[in-house]
């Protein structure tokens, strides 16, 4: 039985082909391969596309708390569930504790990961292909954080303080 990587393969083939295009772009080749019944859309697949769409768009989903702050809505944990994980979605608005505890260790946990990926790059890069000075990676993040907030608050303060009327306004109102 053949991999479907090698029938998406055979596709660009055939459509190199029957076209005589040298390049092209991968929507050209699914179009025409649709058209041409070489390949058809399975059932998996499509929830598995609307899936994804799905948890994209959830990601994006932000709220305004009591509090002024923008924060995400929707939160996804993953869950081991006969031996797989399983993406779970909820709000926080009303989520169980344990859901959004689980959520934000393993969002956490990706974090780390980028992190630590990011210093394997430029340890990498400054060992074997840096020719200047080393460049030098801070992971501490408590400064940067704290400088996005107060830059935050600010934009708050400046577009509250736009919204309201200048006192030369309301005197001009008043006379």
């Amino acid at each position: 039985m053949e991999s479907y990587k090698k029938q998406m393969q055979n596709i660009a083939r055939k459509y190199e082909e029957a076209t005589g295009h040298k390049t092209y772009a991968a929507n050209e080749v699914a179009r025409w391969a649709i058209e041409n019944g070489l390949w058809k859309a399975q059932e998996t697949m499509l929830i598995k596309r609307c899936a994804d769409d799905l948890s994209r768009a959830l990601r994006e989903e932000y709220t305004t708390d009591p509090q002024g702050r923008r924060a995400r809505s929707k939160h996804m944990a993953l869950i081991s569930k006969d031996g797989q994980q399983i993406p779970i979605w909820a709000d926080m608005r009303n989520a169980p504790r344990a859901h959004m505890l689980t959520a934000f260790h393993q969002r956490r946990k990706q974090i780390v990961g980028d992190c630590k990926q990011l210093k394997t790059d430029v340890d990498s890069y400054n060992d074997n292909y840096n020719l200047g000075e080393s460049i030098q990676l801070v992971l501490d993040f408590t400064d940067d954080v704290r400088e996005a907030e107060l830059i935050e608050k600010a934009k708050k303060i400046s577009a509250i303080e736009r919204s309201q009327p200048s006192s030369q306004s309301r005197d001009a109102v008043r006379a």
